[in-house]
């Protein structure tokens, strides 16, 4: 399908968990990578994290996010990453997915949990995202993102990513 040229992977990281799992992916498939960065940082605390994101799921709040890229013009394939947070994607991936084109682009959503897998933000990104492409995503939990690349290197040769 694709070697590196065109590719972005961008990413929002409460934990660490899905930066280290983004730089695992940037390593198979190079491309470029940027972490999703809120202007205002969650809490460090995780139940004021999970209180706060449930907060904003429900009033539909996205938070400002800094840093982004100039344009997304020369990619063609956008790695979305994010933590489960409440079966949805986490504000600053919204924010980050309004703030450009995604129209005619591929997206490929990969996911952290604790027991949650997607929940429903496939569907959400599918939504949000109408005039794009939303290929199959790789979810995998928190706790076993260390050792993740092997099922890394198996889910982007069923995505038939060159590696």
């Amino acid at each position: 399908m694709v070697g590196a040229k065109g590719i972005l992977i961008a990413y929002f990281s409460w934990s660490g968990n899905t930066r280290e799992l983004a730089k695992q992916i940037h390593q198979l498939v190079g491309g470029d990578i940027y972490e999703i960065k809120p202007l205002n940082e969650y809490p460090g605390n995780y139940t004021s994290v999970l209180k706060l994101s449930k907060q904003e799921i429900i009033s539909g709040e996205r938070r400002e996010i800094i840093n982004g890229p100039a344009s997304i013009d020369e990619y063609n394939y956008i790695f979305i990453g994010y933590s489960n947070w409440w079966n949805n994607i986490p504000s600053p991936v919204y924010t980050f997915l309004s703030g450009y084109s995604m129209k005619g682009r591929v997206i490929i959503p990969f996911c952290t949990h604790g027991g949650g897998g997607f929940g429903h933000s496939i569907d959400d990104i599918r939504k949000h995202c109408p005039d794009s492409k939303v290929m199959n995503g790789v979810s995998l939990n928190g706790n076993h993102i260390t050792y993740a690349i092997s099922e890394l290197e198996i889910w982007l040769r069923k995505l038939d990513f060159s590696l």
